[in-house]
């Protein structure tokens, strides 16, 4: 009972004041699987883009992090072919502090600074460290081909 009244809390503070380019609900009125929108950041290869993502809540949350994975295809050294994000407050630095929105503010400043040297996707990474411009087209290109350009 307190995961459910803590997410309709997050819901309320979502729905009153979201977060920068972010939002996220329930899905089908389940309060524990959401899905949740970032709009690619303007200083990114992946502006111009809007990406979806899958959130199930576990059933003691906030006390364990929720599973987040992209839904939408993106080219980034910290999310794997599978959407999967390699992001700290994910895992071991979780914290029941914080918030479904501190969370997507966080995956949204992945989006425009990633993390090469921690990376699910080491060839990414690799274009990433050692042509940034190839890099940068290369994600603007998989931004335009799948994240539903606005």
């Amino acid at each position: 009972m307190a995961a459910i009244n803590r997410l309709q809390k997050e819901l309320r503070e979502l729905t009153k004041e979201p977060p920068s380019n972010c939002s996220a609900g329930p899905e089908n009125d389940n309060i524990f699987h959401w899905k949740g929108t970032i709009i690619g950041p303007d200083d990114s290869p992946y502006k111009g883009g809007l990406f979806i993502l899958d959130i199930n809540f576990p059933n003691d949350y906030p006390f364990t992090p929720p599973k987040i994975k992209f839904d939408t295809k993106i080219y980034h050294p910290n999310i794997n072919v599978n959407g999967t994000i390699c992001l700290d407050i994910l895992n071991k630095e979780w914290s029941p502090s914080l918030t479904i929105g501190k969370v997507l503010l966080s995956i949204s400043a992945l989006m425009v600074d990633p993390n090469p040297d921690d990376p699910l996707s080491p060839q990414h990474a690799n274009l990433y460290k050692t042509d940034r411009d190839a890099y940068n087209r290369t994600a603007a290109h998989w931004t335009h081909l799948y994240a539903n350009d606005l």
